[in-house]
């Protein structure tokens, strides 16, 4: 199965997510989206799959939120969003797995089940 995951190694939640994949046989690949953050159209692409518009994926409890000086009551456009997300991947809440077809967030970790079976 083609599956990748956004994944960040300090995240107690990502690296639950990836011992449950690797658990039920699958070595996804992993993206370090704090590394190599994703360009817009492919973040564009992963909302997509996700069924979500970019606010509902932005981890507005990180500390580079006040400077930025957005907040989830913003009114802003799609476009906007993503761009914050892709200047700032840390604002990208992880872990997302992604598949050809679908992609879901793994908080809790078992909501990978959904999309691998």
């Amino acid at each position: 199965m083609d599956v990748s995951i956004f994944h960040n190694p300090k995240c107690s939640k990502s690296r639950a997510t990836l011992k449950l994949l690797n658990e039920k046989g699958i070595a996804p690949e992993i993206i370090l989206y704090l590394e190599r953050p994703p360009t817009e159209a492919a973040l564009s692409e992963i909302l997509a799959k996700l069924g979500l518009e970019p606010k509902k994926v932005i981890r507005f409890k990180e500390r580079i939120v006040p400077e930025l000086g957005i907040s989830p009551s913003d009114s802003r456009t799609d476009s906007e969003w993503i761009r914050f997300m892709v200047e700032n991947p840390i604002l990208i809440e992880r872990p997302i797995v992604i598949t050809p077809k679908k992609a879901v967030i793994g908080r809790p970790p078992e909501n990978v089940l959904e999309i691998i079976k």
